[in-house]
């Protein structure tokens, strides 16, 4: 099936981000509410929404709005229509009733109720749509969060659960998990049941909220939103609404007492404190006499709040967010502190309930683990933290926490591995001390050559992957020798190379701790050195003898960006933030990045036009101001990305795309581009309206003295040099000038103080 248009009825919060990103895939969407002013208020306050929705501002042109009651008939040319209502089965029930009516046959119909049966709403439909018919659930907000569950019913055609799911995949970019049609799916319950467990150890006031959050925050491997902060964000009206449709429809007594709001939180909804949107729930915030926020910490015994206090674990402070997840999530949770406690009384029995309740709202643990990570943002799955503690141990202290949990006996899935020691892996046995329901891709191919901070991996078919690991992905030496030996490597001995990695982000940049060391040391030949060594490295990677693909994701700045606009090509995910930042410390762009942007702008000049200013002038602003992309489409805009190159929906297939577009590259003949020997730049013509504009936004005061010498500087390097008057140069020219400019500016002490200022605080500092 091609699914090309889609009709979204409900223009709520959720409603309108799904019609946006649907959008963002290039579809065109009808999204319809009460009435035609609803459905536009709906779209415009998602426009409004921080982080934005759309990939570009093009996006919203491809959403139309109406009204309920008098377009419905309209969704006869939708190929999938989303029903994203209010959470009443009887709404929904009346509505669809309405769809079924006016649907084409063979028309895809899903809700995306985070937890009515989805059997139940299909009740009473025709046969055609109840065969076409199935949950979707996105998870808020849904441009960024990767996880999709679609849930199937037994009539649901098994073709129309695999259009859907592809779709979902390569168009939507989502990590797609089918769920069983039980009650909240998997990651509702899943997650609700690790909240409420944390929810009855507040209430029995063994802890406080701010300990808590210090616990299950990033150290535990989860977002640093941790437990109240990520309910306050949440509404604390939501999830009382989901917890309560839970209740009613767990089975079994002991789990239907777990599912009971403490006095506290009911006396907080009796309140209104509802969480970030009311200005209240477990935190609010006040001004001081200064005019500065305080955050505030609720009291769930007074229900008073006070400021925050400083919370001093020493397993916390011991694992910090060095190691793996695995070895600090053992610590932590076999520490004999209030971290250990916590996690042995909430964690253990979550663990032991998730293996308890898999087989019957998952297909496999495998799901299970995605979820909770693609949904959830937990580093490790359920499973996977049940591996990294041990299984032996994991029981011991859920039986301690909750003996009621194991009155039926120890989980199949948990107690298999321990009666034989071996468990299935995806159909391949190992012994259950290696137990691990995901394996990374790194654990599965060659290493070919390495050092601390990136290695040369084997990716099969005869293309090989540079793959960055330092923190952060910064670029230092070893980076840097790790791409000439990767580029030297890949022409002996394979086809291709790619530049990627599995991590968040791709590169935030060059190593600044080590430059700012060596400027403070005024070691300029050993910083002139680094600065010759990177961009030789970025033209090797363009002037390669084979295809070399990068595959940018996430943060891809400065040096970063530099590498990726030097590859032949670029693969680069969806959610691709790439940008050269460098003004922010007061540097430019010196690996190649000035360069490259200049030769693009040239390029781009009109055939037979010699006005270069126009497109350069455009590619100035986007260095001066230091602009970073939201997207990859809109990177494109930016001129980060050219037409040539690609972009991958899901951030999970990244990779394996750049694999392929490699591969393309190699059957279509390869052949590295010629040395550019001649090119176009303004001189004087140029760089004189540069500058104009510079002393212009000066003695406005929209920019700082030191602003203003890094805009010359730079303005300098992009009209090729003081040159009197039009005029050619080479590749080389360019590099030597923006390195010098570079050189220059790295004296400067109002550099430093940025520098320092930015790696003190991660905020730029305008002197």
């Amino acid at each position: 099936m091609h699914i090309q248009s889609v009709g979204v009825l409900g223009a709520g919060t959720m409603g309108a981000q799904i019609a946006a990103h649907l959008a963002n895939a290039g579809v065109q969407v009808l999204l319809l509410d009460v009435s035609v002013d609803a459905a536009r208020q709906g779209l415009e306050r998602a426009r409004r929404l921080k982080p934005d929705p759309a990939f570009t501002t093009d996006t919203w042109a491809l959403i139309s709005t109406g009204a309920i009651d008098t377009d419905l008939p309209r969704l006869h040319e939708s190929d999938w229509i989303i029903e994203a209502v209010v959470e009443r089965i009887d709404v929904k029930r009346v509505l669809l009733e309405k769809v079924d009516a006016v649907r084409r046959l063979g028309s895809i119909v899903s809700s995306n109720t985070s937890g009515i049966p989805i059997a139940a709403l299909a009740e009473g439909r025709s046969d055609d749509f109840r065969q076409h018919w199935l949950g979707t659930h996105f998870f808020n907000p849904p441009r960024y969060l990767h996880l999709l569950e679609v849930i199937p019913t037994l009539e649901t055609r098994a073709e129309i659960v695999s259009a859907v799911a592809h779709f979902s995949d390569h168009r939507l970019g989502k990590g797609v998990v089918v769920a069983k049609d039980s009650p909240n799916f998997i990651g509702n319950h899943i997650g609700l049941y690790s909240m409420m467990r944390i929810l009855a150890a507040v209430a029995q006031g063994e802890f406080t909220i701010d300990e808590v959050d210090v616990i299950t925050g990033p150290s535990l491997g989860r977002p640093r939103s941790a437990t109240f902060r990520t309910l306050d964000l949440a509404g604390l009206d939501i999830i009382a609404d989901v917890i309560g449709n839970l209740r009613e429809r767990i089975g079994d007594t002991e789990s239907r007492n777990v599912w009971t709001l403490p006095p506290f939180m009911l006396r907080m909804l009796e309140r209104g404190w509802t969480g970030e949107k009311a200005g209240k729930g477990f935190y609010t915030r006040t001004s001081g006499p200064d005019g500065r926020a305080t955050i505030l910490t609720l009291d769930p015994v007074t229900l008073e709040y006070a400021p925050q206090q400083p919370v001093t674990i020493p397993s916390i402070d011991a694992v910090g967010k060095s190691g793996s997840i695995r070895e600090r999530v053992r610590a932590l949770f076999e520490a004999p502190d209030r971290a250990g406690r916590l996690l042995r009384g909430t964690l253990a029995p979550t663990l032991v309930y998730t293996a308890k309740v898999t087989p019957s709202i998952a297909y496999s643990p495998d799901d299970v683990d995605r979820v909770m990570r693609w949904g959830f943002g937990w580093e490790l799955g359920p499973f996977e933290l049940i591996d990294a503690i041990g299984i032996p141990a994991v029981l011991e202290a859920a039986h301690e926490a909750s003996p009621d949990l194991l009155l039926e006996g120890v989980p199949p899935l948990l107690d298999e591995p321990l009666r034989n020691g071996r468990v299935k892996v995806r159909g391949t046995e190992l012994p259950a001390a290696d137990f691990q329901i995901l394996r990374t891709a790194k654990e599965r191919t060659p290493v070919v050559r390495q050092n601390s901070s990136a290695s040369l991996v084997d990716i099969g078919d005869g293309v090989l992957c540079v793959e960055f690991h330092s923190k952060m992905n910064v670029v230092g030496h070893e980076t840097i020798e790790m791409l000439d030996e990767g580029v030297a490597e890949a022409s002996r001995n394979f086809e291709a190379l790619v530049i990627g990695n599995d991590a968040v982000n791709f590169s935030a940049g060059a190593n600044l701790k080590l430059l700012l060391v060596e400027a403070q040391k005024q070691n300029w030949q050993g910083i002139e050195s680094m600065i010759t060594a990177f961009q030789q490295a970025t033209l090797g990677l363009r002037y390669a003898d084979i295809p070399v693909i990068a595959a940018p994701a996430g943060l891809t700045l400065g040096g970063g960006c530099e590498i990726a606009l030097h590859a032949d090509r670029m693969q680069a995910a969806a959610e691709t933030y790439i940008g050269l930042v460098e003004v922010g410390v007061g540097l430019i762009p010196a690996a190649g990045g000035t360069k490259e942007m200049l030769v693009r702008a040239v390029d781009q000049t009109p055939s037979g036009s010699s006005d270069l200013l126009p497109q350069v002038q455009r590619a100035f602003e986007t260095i001066a101001l230091g602009r970073m992309s939201g997207s990859a489409a809109h990177a494109r805009r930016l001129g980060y990305l050219r037409p040539v190159d690609s972009i991958t929906m899901n951030r999970e297939r990244l990779i394996a795309d750049a694999k392929a577009h490699a591969l393309r590259r190699v059957a279509e003949g390869y052949h590295p581009p010629p040395r550019r020997t001649a090119i176009a730049v303004g001189g004087d013509a140029v760089l004189a309206p540069l500058k104009l504009g510079i002393h212009l936004a000066w003695r406005a005061g929209r920019i700082s003295d030191h602003d203003a010498l890094i805009g010359r500087q730079l303005a300098t390097v992009m009209a090729g040099g003081s040159l009197p008057h039009p005029s050619t140069v080479t590749e080389q020219d360019l590099l030597d000038l923006e390195r010098s400019v570079f050189l220059s500016l790295i004296g400067e002490q109002k550099t430093q103080d940025r520098i320092e200022h930015t790696l003190k605080t991660g905020k730029p500092l305008r002197n």
